[in-house]
């Protein structure tokens, strides 16, 4: 592209806004224009992430057709439920990318048995690390991010199921962050509930995010897994580190494992393979858009047992968003994206 990109941000006082200017500000190929909230509108970004000084005088603006038309692309950071109607707003030439649940799911059964109500539609979904992906995503106008739990579930399953390695009876258990629930005010997030505890939450099946994995799997490997997938709610602020664990297949070594890993990820610039006997820490990729692996054989039980961590934030939700804009407008697909982390 010639020039740079106009870009607007609405929901920006959340955590994904702030996660996308935070992301956007260091991106040498975009002007970020417009700035938007609901209840916010009208105080300034600083006030909401005094972090981000250089936009922290801008004003936050309603979330109005007159405010957010004319950019080349529009991100969304709004709550599930709130994004099709923001979209309908904007024409064909405008890239908007949904970092909600809106149009994440294929299945309208799905997300009325899940999220309740009508299905918007299904976009182009915005994980570029699943095969073919990045030829859906190139010069696509409208992109679904993934969630945060989908991204490091799938990256971490994905090449043992691909590879026939496991039997498609996946569990998964994932402590995260707070900050994967939004920025709002609910007791079970005040400081006195979470700190100092681990709670387990959507358990037995129910949680959102549980089609969204099994419909990526199905994608990538043209099996569709059972996934129970139980989030835990842990004492940090931003990060997942989801563990898989799924029958092998008899006779599978350690080295079939690994040889399956890194041939699914030796080319991707933000999957890194860790060492072996090297396990992936969330504080590794604390705001990186990158994603750390390790997988190996439990012989005494026959299973796999494969690690995987992200920042929920960076890649789980902003960088994630951006890489796929990035690829949507032909740009390098690594501008303005760090796989550095922030330890300790």
């Amino acid at each position: 592209m010639s020039g740079k990109v106009s870009v607007a941000v609405v929901g920006a006082s959340g955590y994904v806004g702030g996660e996308l200017l935070r992301t956007l500000l260091d991106h040498s190929a975009v002007t970020i224009g417009s700035l938007t909230a609901a209840g916010n509108a009208g105080s300034t970004v600083g006030e909401h992430h005094p972090h981000l000084l250089p936009v922290a005088d801008r004003v936050l603006m309603p979330t109005e057709f007159d405010h957010i038309a004319g950019h080349d692309v529009v991100f969304l950071a709004l709550p599930h439920g709130a994004s099709a109607e923001v979209a309908a707003q904007l024409g064909e030439d405008t890239l908007v990318i949904d970092c909600g649940a809106d149009f994440r799911l294929q299945s309208a059964d799905d997300w009325e048995a899940f999220y309740g109500g009508d299905h918007a539609g299904h976009w182009p979904y915005g994980l570029p690390e699943l095969p073919g992906q990045r030829n859906v995503l190139s010069g696509a106008k409208r992109i679904a991010v993934p969630g945060c739990f989908p991204t490091v579930s799938t990256l971490t399953t994905m090449p043992a199921l691909a590879a026939g390695l496991i039997a498609p009876d996946v569990t998964i258990v994932a402590p995260t962050g707070t900050s994967g629930a939004g920025r709002k005010l609910a007791t079970n997030f005040l400081a006195s509930q979470v700190l100092g505890q681990a709670s387990a939450y959507g358990v037995g099946g129910i949680h959102r995010h549980t089609p969204e994995i099994e419909q990526n799997l199905e994608v990538a490997t043209g099996v569709r897994p059972a996934v129970s997938f139980t989030p835990i709610l842990a004492p940090m602020s931003r990060g997942i580190l989801a563990t898989v664990v799924a029958p092998l297949q008899a006779g599978t070594t350690d080295a079939d494992i690994r040889e399956a890993y890194q041939h699914a990820y030796d080319d991707e610039p933000f999957i890194h393979v860790l060492p072996e006997g090297i396990w992936p820490e969330t504080k590794s990729v604390l705001g990186a858009n990158a994603v750390h692996i390790q997988a190996t054989a439990d012989p005494r039980a026959g299973k796999l047992v494969a690690i995987g961590v992200i920042d929920n934030l960076a890649k789980g939700t902003a960088g994630g968003a951006v890489q796929s804009m990035n690829i949507a407008l032909g740009l390098p697909e690594a501008t303005g994206l760090t796989t550095v982390g922030v330890a300790p």
